[in-house]
């Protein structure tokens, strides 16, 4: 099914910011959610990572150049997207060096305050703001009330 021009925005911008997160760092749907600046979305988040094409599909946006594995949940838990999938996400951040505990029910948690990348805002709009800036490093709105 295709997706409406709205939705298709959406999922290229979730992705977009995942691919922000370094490697060895992990944050929350809900922080990804916040940054594109639709907070009460993190379960739309979700089904973005959910819905990740795969490397060979030929999309520009895949599971080789979005780093899904590096998104858990607001208490830092792997959420289960089926079977298997919250122990493949583990085994992933691990291989990045991102220690993945679990619990005595088998659920996988990331110690954000070791982890966790919080930024308050992605890095490719704080790039697209100094794009703004004029020659004497005046933002926008600065230029308009001289």
């Amino acid at each position: 099914m295709a997706r409406t021009d709205e939705a298709e925005f959406w999922f290229n911008a979730v992705y977009s910011a995942v691919q922000q997160i370094p490697r060895g760092k992990v944050t929350s749907y809900g922080h990804i959610a916040l940054l594109l600046g639709e907070p009460k979305r993190p379960r739309q988040v979700g089904i973005c990572l959910k819905h990740l094409p795969a490397q060979d599909s030929g999309n520009h946006f895949h599971e080789g150049n979005v780093p899904w594995q590096r998104v858990v949940n607001a208490k830092g838990m792997i959420s289960h997207r089926g079977p298997g999938s919250a122990e493949r996400q583990a085994e992933a951040l691990h291989g990045e060096g991102v220690e993945v505990t679990s619990d005595s029910l088998g659920e996988f948690y990331v110690d954000f305050s070791r982890y966790g990348w919080f930024p308050a805002e992605l890095e490719s709009e704080d790039e697209d703001e100094n794009e703004d800036a004029d020659e004497d490093g005046n933002e926008p709105d600065q230029r308009e009330s001289r």
